[in-house]
């Protein structure tokens, strides 16, 4: 079939074809980069965190003012002892916070000498004692764990001597890219200490940053703050918590002192913290679905109107051509090819807008570049939407007997 009467054609509509061509255009660069950005929050929320999440939860633990310093570390140690005693318990430690928590954050720049000027990398920070990675159930992968003589108090202002980090595989790599960070040396602001440990995974307190999220250091600390309280992770052996939560719970009440604990929000499940740290992500994933399906909707719509009066306004020259022996199966193709090359225009110019839009939006938020597979599906989903939209009305243009054709025309 040749493409110039189509060329024509298109030619002597011009207004109607500029507005279906900025059409699909528009609809490409759109759904494009909102799908890009759909699919980016998906895998950023399905991330793991790297802990047991299915058999863990935290309790917050705050105590009431004028609760004495001096009081708080053994009472904490002895609500340990008392925790890990609790029917289905695992394991149990105390920290300031637990990964997508929300709250609590601590961090540190990790600098690889004492006068370094370049940028040190940045790392959240959990305090921990001998049984933070049974608890949490994080493995190493190099080094060893703390070990109980290590791990002291440390009040809300102190900067004790660390005797050694456990720090991710992130970090590590990020530190030291030739991959030799066990024993190696850091500078932080608690001082100078070394790398006991390397763990292959443990998200921070964030949930929303795409750069410090699994950047993360453990540090050998009690704290002891009666401003802030204290964090329990209990880590169970089943995943129904139910039970284990409220033994738990009742636990540290029946121990009474000058705690309080929110029944309703101080005790949650860390799958609980999942979903509500990314509710955010899941709803503009959502809002943009829809507005994907409803932008592809209206550009079939808008094909299916336009296809449709074109055809009215040629039915003396579909019966023309009927008359000189062009059969039904040649006036379905006519404006399947006509559908196909107007389509191929607003692709061409909606490439050029996607990835014009992609680097827009990197430069002004943390988003990374659109891979090139993406605008070639937004592009075949396009022609696929134009072809089906099309066919109702070339169908029944097809079906017009030539003598209608120049009767009506």
């Amino acid at each position: 079939m040749q493409l110039r009467p189509i060329v024509a054609a298109l030619g002597r509509h011009k207004v109607a074809t500029v507005l279906i061509v900025m059409q699909v255009a528009l609809t490409l660069a759109v759904t494009s980069n909102a799908m890009f950005i759909v699919a980016t929050s998906i895998v950023h929320l399905s991330r793991p965190s790297g802990t047991d999440e299915a058999h863990l939860f935290a309790i917050r633990n705050v105590w009431r003012k004028g609760t004495p310093v001096a009081e708080l570390d053994a009472t904490i140690r002895t609500d340990l002892d008392a925790l890990r005693h609790v029917t289905g318990v695992l394991d149990a430690f105390r920290s300031q916070s637990y990964p997508m928590a929300g709250y609590g954050s601590r961090t540190t720049l990790v600098k690889l000498s004492p006068d370094q000027t370049g940028r040190p990398p940045m790392a959240s920070v959990y305090h921990a004692d001998d049984h933070a990675l049974n608890t949490l159930g994080v493995s190493l992968i190099g080094g060893r764990n703390f070990r109980p003589d290590e791990v002291s108090a440390i009040g809300p202002n102190d900067k004790a001597a660390l005797p050694g980090v456990i720090i991710t595989r992130s970090l590590a790599e990020r530190l030291f890219p030739d991959g030799n960070a066990l024993g190696k040396t850091v500078f932080l602001g608690y001082g100078t200490t070394s790398i006991i440990g390397i763990v292959d995974r443990l998200q921070s307190v964030y949930a929303r940053t795409r750069t410090l999220d699994f950047d993360t250091m453990l540090i050998p600390a009690r704290p002891v703050d009666p401003e802030e309280g204290v964090v329990y992770m209990v880590r169970t052996h089943g995943t129904d918590m139910k039970s284990v939560m409220a033994a738990a719970y009742k636990t540290l009440q029946e121990r009474g002192g000058t705690r309080i604990i929110d029944p309703e929000t101080g005790i949650v499940p860390i799958t609980q913290s999942r979903e509500t740290a990314y509710a955010g992500d899941r709803s503009v994933a959502a809002l943009m679905s829809i507005v994907c399906g409803l932008l592809l909707l209206a550009t079939a719509g808008g094909i299916v109107g336009l296809s449709s009066f074109w055809v009215s306004q040629r039915r003396k020259q579909i019966g023309i051509r009927r008359s000189l022996g062009a059969t039904s199966g040649d006036i379905l193709g006519y404006f399947h090819v006509e559908n196909f090359v107007l389509v191929s225009m607003g692709i061409v110019l909606g490439a050029v807008l996607a990835v014009a839009a992609n680097i827009t939006l990197m430069n002004n938020f943390p988003l990374p570049r659109m891979p090139l597979y993406v605008p070639v599906l937004g592009a075949a989903v396009l022609w696929l939407v134009g072809q089906v939209a099309v066919w109702v009305p070339a169908r029944s243009a097809a079906r017009v007997p030539p003598v209608v054709a120049m009767r009506t025309a």
